[in-house]
């Protein structure tokens, strides 16, 4: 033996390392299972029941076992006939699996017949809605929020919700709270002032952070054959301990909003006066006047209370 022949080959490999190189399991492909009408089949299944019946007159009659033995294999054919009737509601389907192996998807309202062998699994593709509970989350900035939203659904392919997920209501409730706690992770709970104002917010952006949570849900639950209707927000708040905190931070804020927006007004209608006054020539004022002139329009203008007027008998220097 070499020294080449002491390597394990590819295929002697360890199962760990093999299982690196192995490509993901495909999803399994809807399709459509074998069904007729329930009664037609009931129709020919009672006169299969009648000649049963005259099997079992002529045995009386005669009394040859003979006879007795298809009698007796017409009767199991038909207990065994009884097993592929089936119902199926409007938005309802029935999984048909046939030994452990998928024979395909009924979703043909009303009365059904299909093979006895058949398990025919129930799964409804009516919408539902999930509503989550409240969660506590940390926001782009590291604020602690609590948010919570209500997720529409629907079953839109029963092969991958019955075989490739385990419980594929528990799924999306688990990838649901998932998906929000990663939106929730990805925008600022509110703008972090004037600079941040173009920036996605959780409060206010809601249609935006919607879309966003819409598309990571139809991209977690597309493998278990769930179709996202709707996801919206039902609840979004900073949480408790940090709550007043924040209310004060936006009253801060809103009042120092208030107070530029005061300012760049007044400043406004003193350039205005200035500019007025000198192409009118009502008074020539030199730069100590105008300063003077200016400081008290301000104060006047953007003083909380109101000004109290003062005459001055003399002139600006005595």
């Amino acid at each position: 033996m070499t020294e080449h022949d002491n390597h394990p080959s590819p295929v002697d490999a360890p199962p760990e390392t093999a299982g690196l190189n192995v490509p993901p399991r495909q999803p399994t492909q809807e399709s459509t299972g074998w069904s007729v009408s329930g009664w037609g089949v009931l129709g020919q299944q009672s006169l299969f029941i009648l000649f049963t019946l005259a099997l079992f007159g002529v045995f009386a009659m005669i009394k040859q076992p003979l006879v007795l033995i298809p009698f007796i294999l017409a009767v199991i054919a038909n207990l065994v006939m009884l097993g592929g009737y089936f119902t199926i509601e409007p938005n309802e389907a029935r999984v048909l699996i046939l030994f452990g192996a998928y024979r395909g998807t009924v979703k043909t309202s009303g009365f059904r017949w299909t093979n006895p062998f058949n398990r025919a699994l129930p799964i409804s593709l009516r919408a539902r809605n999930f509503e989550t509970q409240k969660l506590k989350v940390n926001d782009k900035r590291g604020n602690p929020v609590e948010i919570a939203a209500v997720v529409v659904w629907r079953v839109v392919d029963t092969a991958r919700a019955m075989f490739d997920v385990d419980a594929y209501e528990g799924f999306v409730a688990v990838q649901s709270e998932s998906a929000i706690r990663h939106v929730a992770t990805s925008y600022a709970y509110d703008h972090g002032g004037a600079a941040g104002e173009a920036e996605i917010t959780l409060r206010g952006n809601v249609d935006d952070v919607c879309a966003a949570l819409q598309k990571e849900l139809r991209n977690r639950l597309a493998q278990a054959g769930v179709e996202i209707v709707e996801a919206r927000l039902t609840h979004l708040a900073y949480a408790p301990e940090i709550a007043q905190a924040m209310l004060r931070r936006q009253q801060a804020e809103a009042v120092i909003a208030a107070r530029r927006t005061i300012v760049e007004g007044a400043v406004s209608i003193v350039d205005m006066a200035l500019r007025d006054l000198a192409a009118k020539q009502v008074v020539q004022l030199d730069d100590e006047r105008k300063a003077a002139m200016v400081a008290n329009l301000l104060v006047v203008l953007c003083g909380e209370s109101q000004a109290q007027p003062v005459i001055n008998a003399g002139t600006l220097y005595h």
